[in-house]
């Protein structure tokens, strides 16, 4: 269901329909505008302050996306180097229950020549 807001960002009030609730957009709202005073404290522009604030969130954004996707890659590899290492476990068990049944075996046949020679 999408709620219709009205904010207002610096003096101007949008209309929005949105998903979010109320309480998001309108944090958002004062966030973006808080933004945008502290740019215009400089001299510029409450557009220029909106550009500014513009591209430092989409920075923002593009930066946490590549950590993201370092991330995801990360976790990729780990998963594929925890496979490899579950394979390589699987295989050195096989390996030694064989082991295990060759020592049993040896012992048996120890177990027999002894009783062979002390008979």
């Amino acid at each position: 269901m999408k709620n219709e807001i009205k904010i207002v960002i610096c003096g101007k009030e949008y209309k929005l329909k949105t998903a979010e609730s109320p309480n998001y957009v309108f944090a958002l709202a004062r966030a973006l505008e808080g933004k945008i005073n502290e740019v215009s404290s400089n001299g510029a522009s409450p557009y220029s302050a909106a550009i500014m604030v513009a591209l430092t969130i989409l920075d923002d954004l593009n930066k946490a996306n590549q950590r993201l996707d370092n991330i995801r890659n990360q976790a990729k590899e780990y998963v594929s180097e925890a496979g490899k290492v579950r394979m390589e476990r699987d295989t050195a068990v096989k390996e030694m229950e064989i082991l295990k049944a060759k020592v049993a075996q040896l012992e048996n046949i120890v177990k027999m020549q002894r009783a062979k020679d002390n008979a």
